[in-house]
């Protein structure tokens, strides 16, 4: 089979990320379209692709191009996804899918309307743990679920003169770091514990109410310096979750807290056993016992659920990471392309899913009351 041509939209962090993605799943970059046609010519150049299109129309009429990847920042998912799309051509697109929950249902059903294949990077059902967690909670082994509870902390903005543009929420979207992050978590427990939120109550805190008014273009580098301005998007947020089956989930997110890079992690407690995971520790799964026993799993071919064995392609010892759960992903989504049906690959269904759980969030916030999700 011929190798899938693919353009990539945006040029920052996380496009390097989808290039180096793709490249490993055998595909080939036709080309990038930048925040100007000096900065695609110049990544063009950096990465050695074809072409440096002028803009996402010119990527979506090369007949070359069978995938396009979004990386753009969140207010210009909606409309480069959609134009993706109508042109017939299968999408990853960054999340948020959209910055309001109507333009992900309509990205939603668009995507369904036309039978292509289109994905959302929640790459953290990526670990081969995770995988471990979901297939030993599925097939009964901690029992009835009494508790969900977790965090994801960030301290990549605890600095008052650091900026980006997702604090500004008419490019990021109404909320900053619960549609960020615990939209992340929310996508990853949801799935891993097989219970579906239905209720929340939640609260936001802006706790460094100005920043520096210049902005960078990535959270590995965010810009600092110049005059002050007033910040209206949160800081930290809060939520609890009762689900379906009426079990209670709390979640506690920052990007101000020192000393966490990136620690999203969870516990799931059952009436048999819980497991607990953390990102920045990502090889390991711990496993409780009511009997003063404590079990740790680690990730690797030759133990454990179906799932786990696939994902985990370096032997115990060698480590993996956000960078390899962001390979199998891109490669899963190629596969589905192919005709295949990889489990637990995130589509747009999911982006819509996150999308509403983001909008009750912000309502109940503002409302200071329980809110349904449905």
């Amino acid at each position: 089979m011929p190798k899938l041509g693919i353009a990539i939209v945006g040029t920052g962090m996380i496009g390097a990320v989808h290039h180096r993605a793709a490249l490993l799943a055998g595909a080939d970059v036709r080309g990038v379209v930048g925040s100007s046609p000096q900065r695609a010519a110049e990544i063009a150049q950096k990465w050695n692709v074809p072409r440096a299109y002028r803009d996402i129309e010119e990527a979506v009429s090369d007949p070359q191009v069978q995938v396009v990847h979004v990386c753009t920042p969140n207010h210009l998912h909606r409309a480069m996804a959609q134009t993706a799309l109508e042109a017939g051509k299968h999408v990853i697109c960054e999340k948020p899918l959209a910055t309001t929950l109507e333009d992900a249902q309509a990205l939603a059903a668009l995507a369904a309307s036309t039978g292509l294949i289109a994905t959302v990077p929640f790459v953290y059902r990526y670990h081969p743990v995770v995988r471990e967690a979901r297939a030993r909670i599925a097939q009964g082994d901690l029992g009835p679920l009494h508790l969900i509870h977790g965090s994801y902390l960030q301290d990549w903005l605890l600095d008052p003169v650091s900026n980006n543009w997702r604090v500004d929420p008419t490019l990021g979207g109404t909320s900053r770091v619960f549609a960020d992050i615990g939209s992340h978590w929310c996508d990853l427990v949801e799935w891993v514990g097989g219970e579906r939120f239905v209720d929340v109550s939640a609260a936001f805190a802006t706790v460094i109410a100005e920043r520096g008014a210049v902005t960078g273009q990535s959270f590995t580098s965010p810009a600092g310096g110049g005059a002050m301005q007033a910040v209206t998007s949160e800081d930290v947020a809060a939520a609890l979750f009762k689900t379906g089956a009426g079990t209670l989930a709390s979640l506690t997110v920052s990007q101000v807290s020192a000393g966490r890079h990136n620690r999203l992690w969870f516990e799931i407690d059952g009436a048999k056993s819980s497991v607990a995971f953390n990102q920045e520790d990502a090889e390991r799964l711990w496993i409780g016992h009511p009997d003063q026993r404590e079990e740790t799993f680690v990730r690797g071919p030759g133990a454990g659920s179906a799932e786990q064995r696939r994902l985990a392609v370096f032997p115990p010892g060698h480590a993996q990471g956000y960078g390899t759960c962001f390979e199998s992903f891109v490669a899963d989504t190629y596969r589905a392309i192919e005709g295949e049906r990889p489990d637990g690959l995130p589509t747009f269904e999911d982006g819509a899913r996150s999308a509403l759980i983001v909008d009750r969030v912000i309502a109940s916030a503002r409302s200071r009351a329980w809110t349904a999700i449905g």
